[in-house]
């Protein structure tokens, strides 16, 4: 019986005459037949010929697949991962299984999936397959977000730009369309708090003109723009007439209680974790750590049988030792890997932010100096913040010194940095 021949990544680029990088976006694809994944590396059937490039004109005209074109998604929207396609804890490779006959979502899917587990490569991989390929326009938008979301997790200015671009470019047939691009916009806006793209319809909450299936994630993204309000008012970068500091925070858990009962309803367990985090930053901000861990807790059980461990990351920075807290007790190995993506994550988005916004995002404060810049945004006296930290007043009025040193910023413009 003959044995099968492989060859590696390396020897079949200068075979094809094509980049590695090339080759592994084509069997992350699968658009190589018989290819093997082993570990972190590919291994090729030696006598595999080379795909056609998909890229050309010519080569779309060959290769378009009705089953692949026509196919709708099984939902309106570019957020599979956020409808009731995952309905349950644990649910994710079974529901990437049962998209078996719709290839497109499935990659889809598996990339949204492998975002909330911080797996960036992959998703880099999946959403640069699915705008080669030329997929429908939901893919086309999607792979567009996880394309911006990769930028932020590498600090990548330039692959930002290029992603915003494939979002607003998808190819929309009519305003709701249209409106869904809107909606992408948000998104990815919404994870550097820049609020300067949001539309007026969605600054009310008004999603009516939104396939019902998008609308788990624009709640979940309007949670988002509100904090990203509230931030913006208490840094000074936002006005809203009768609202300053951090007065609008104190108002949000209102909101997005009756989002989270909403999506515990519908089964949709990705939004349910974001707007839970999110309702705990906003508790936590308004000195309620009791119903902050209520919330965080809910969400570590929602998220740790598919280890969203990359969702977790992005909440770090604003929940501090509240989720280091709670998941170290739940599972040690777990808060490893989440610090891990976390420190990765929160380097890149300051990076980023700070190119984009033109302002300073700083990301190495202690964890003490980020809880004394807190509670000093809140307006506590000296003597008060080192009454709550168990710390002197000395103590406090160093760690004050050393936030302006690394910020720029005044007292009264702390809010900023949180």
């Amino acid at each position: 019986m003959e044995t099968k021949q492989y060859i590696k990544l390396k020897e079949a680029a200068e075979k094809w005459d094509i980049s590695i990088r090339r080759v592994q976006t084509l069997c992350a694809g699968g658009r190589i037949p018989g290819v093997v994944r082993m570990g972190r590396d590919w291994m090729i059937p030696a006598d595999a010929d080379r795909p056609t490039d998909g890229r050309t004109k010519q080569a779309r005209q060959l290769q378009l697949d009705p089953f692949w074109t026509d196919m709708p998604m099984p939902k309106k929207t570019p957020f599979l991962y956020m409808t009731d396609l995952y309905n349950s804890p644990g649910c994710a490779e079974k529901a990437i299984e049962a998209l078996s006959y719709n290839p497109e979502a499935q990659i889809l899917f598996a990339a949204e999936v492998a975002y909330s587990q911080g797996r960036i490569d992959k998703v880099y991989e999946s959403a640069s397959y699915l705008l080669e390929k030329h997929s429908g326009f939901y893919a086309i938008l999607s792979a567009g977000i996880l394309l911006a979301q990769c930028a932020i997790w590498r600090g990548d200015l330039s692959l930002w730009r290029k992603a915003k671009i494939h979002i607003s470019e998808a190819n929309a047939k009519d305003d709701r369309d249209r409106e869904i691009i809107t909606l992408g916009i948000c998104a990815v806006d919404s994870m550097l708090y820049d609020v300067r793209s949001f539309p007026d319809w969605f600054r009310i909450g008004c999603f009516e003109m939104l396939p019902k299936d998008s609308l788990p994630a624009a709640k979940v993204y309007y949670a988002k723009y509100i904090y990203a309000t509230g931030h913006g008012i208490a840094s000074k970068t936002v006005q809203l007439e009768g609202i300053q500091g951090l007065a609008l925070m104190k108002l949000l858990p209102a909101t997005i209680e009756p989002m989270i009962s909403q999506a515990m309803a519908d089964s949709t367990v990705i939004p349910e974790i974001y707007l839970r985090m999110t309702c705990a930053v906003a508790y936590r901000f308004t000195k309620n750590d009791q119903q902050a861990i209520r919330h965080i807790d809910r969400a570590l059980a929602l998220a740790l049988p598919d280890k969203l461990y990359g969702l977790l990351a992005e909440y770090c920075r604003t929940l501090g030792p509240l989720i280091e807290q709670r998941l170290s007790a739940i599972d040690p190995a777990a808060w490893i890997e989440v610090n891990r993506l976390f420190k990765l994550y929160v380097a890149n988005w300051s990076k980023l932010g700070s190119s984009i916004t033109g302002r300073q995002i700083i990301a190495n404060l202690t964890e003490q100096n980020r809880e004394v810049a807190r509670l000093a945004a809140f307006k506590l006296s000296d003597a008060e913040i080192a009454s709550r930290l168990n710390m002197s007043v000395s103590g406090v009025k160093q760690a004050i010194r050393a936030i302006k040193t690394k910020s720029g910023l005044d007292r009264d413009q702390f809010a900023a940095i949180l």
